[in-house]
C-alpha cells in the first residue's frame, strides 16, 4: 500500500533498505493509508501533519549527531516535536527512537557495546499497564542492529530493558513510543542487512558478533518476535484510527 486513503500515516525513511516491513500489513489490515517520505532522496521544506493520523520514524545507519552529513536530521526533530504537540500517535524504531528521545530533551550517546542480532529484553512493570504492551509476556526476543542508546526522556515510562542496553522501549504521553529494537523486520530484511557491504565490514571488526549464528537463529527467533508484534502493532494502528 502506498497511501491511497485521504488520511495517510507519514513514514520517515532514512535509507532504502529500512522499510515498514511487517508493519505495512498491519496498517493495511486496519484500513490505514501510509506513505514514505524518503529523506535520502529529497528533503521537504515542510511536512504537513495536520491531517496525518500518525507518524512513524524508521531506522538507519547514521546517528542523530551526524547533522552535517545528513541535514534532514535537524528537520526531523522539528517534525517530531510538532507531532508531539498535536498529540499524534508516534512510533520511533531504532534511530527513530533515538530521534524521538532527542526531541524530548534526552541524551543520545554510544552504547558500551553494539547489539546486532537476536537479544532478550524484559518488559517492565509499567508495560503491564501500557496500551500497547499490556498482556505481553515479560520476556521477549527481538532483533537489534544499533550502536547508540539514549537516556530516558523526563516524564517517559520505561517499558522494556535489557542487560546490554537499559532503555529498550519507552512511552511518552499517551501515544508516543520509542522502540530501540526492530519489531518491523521480515526475515529477508534481517538477513539482508548482514550482507550490506558497510555492515559486513563493521561486523567483521566485532569479535563478539557471529553472523552465521545470527543466520541460524533467525528462522525461529523471528517467529517469536512476529508473535510479539502481532500483539502490539495492531494496537498502535488502532491509536491512529481515533
Amino acid at each position: 500500500m502506498s497511501g491511497e486513503l485521504i488520511r495517510s500515516i507519514v513514514v520517515l525513511r532514512h535509507v532504502p533498505s529500512e522499510t515498514l516491513g511487517v508493519i505495512d500489513n498491519t496498517f493495511a489490515d486496519g484500513g490505514l493509508g501510509w506513505h514514505y517520505v524518503n529523506l535520502f532522496e529529497t528533503l521537504p521544506e515542510r511536512l504537513d501533519l495536520r491531517d496525518a493520523p500518525g507518524l512513524v520514524i524508521l531506522g538507519g545507519p547514521m546517528n542523530v549527531h551526524e547533522v552535517n552529513k545528513y541535514p534532514f536530521l535537524v528537520r526531523e526533530i522539528d517534525w517530531i516535536r510538532e507531532a508531539l504537540r498535536r498529540e499524534l500517535p508516534v512510533l520511533g524504531i531504532c534511530l527513530g527512537s533515538q530521534l524521538l528521545a532527542q526531541a524530548l530533551g534526552a541524551t543520545v550517546r554510544a552504547n558500551h557495546r553494539k547489539e546486532i542480532g537476536w537479544y532478550p529484553i524484559e518488559l517492565t512493570e509499567a508495560a503491564r499497564q501500557d496500551t500497547l504492551m499490556a498482556g505481553c509476556a515479560k520476556q521477549q526476543i527481538v532483533y537489534q542492529f544499533h550502536g547508540d542508546t539514549f537516556t530516558l526522556p523526563r516524564g517517559a515510562a520505561l517499558l522494556a530493558r535489557s542487560s546490554l542496553c537499559q532503555n529498550q522501549a519507552f512511552r511518552f504521553g499517551r501515544c508516543a513510543y520509542g522502540l530501540q529494537f526492530h519489531i518491523e523486520v521480515t526475515e529477508a530484511m534481517a538477513l539482508g542487512w548482514l550482507e550490506e557491504p558497510n555492515n559486513r565490514q563493521m561486523i567483521g571488526q566485532l569479535d563478539y558478533i557471529d553472523p552465521d549464528e545470527i543466520r541460524c537463529q533467525t528462522p525461529e527467533a523471528i517467529k517469536a518476535m512476529h508473535a510479539f508484534g502481532r500483539q502490539i502493532l495492531p494496537r498502535f494502528a488502532t491509536m491512529c484510527l481515533r
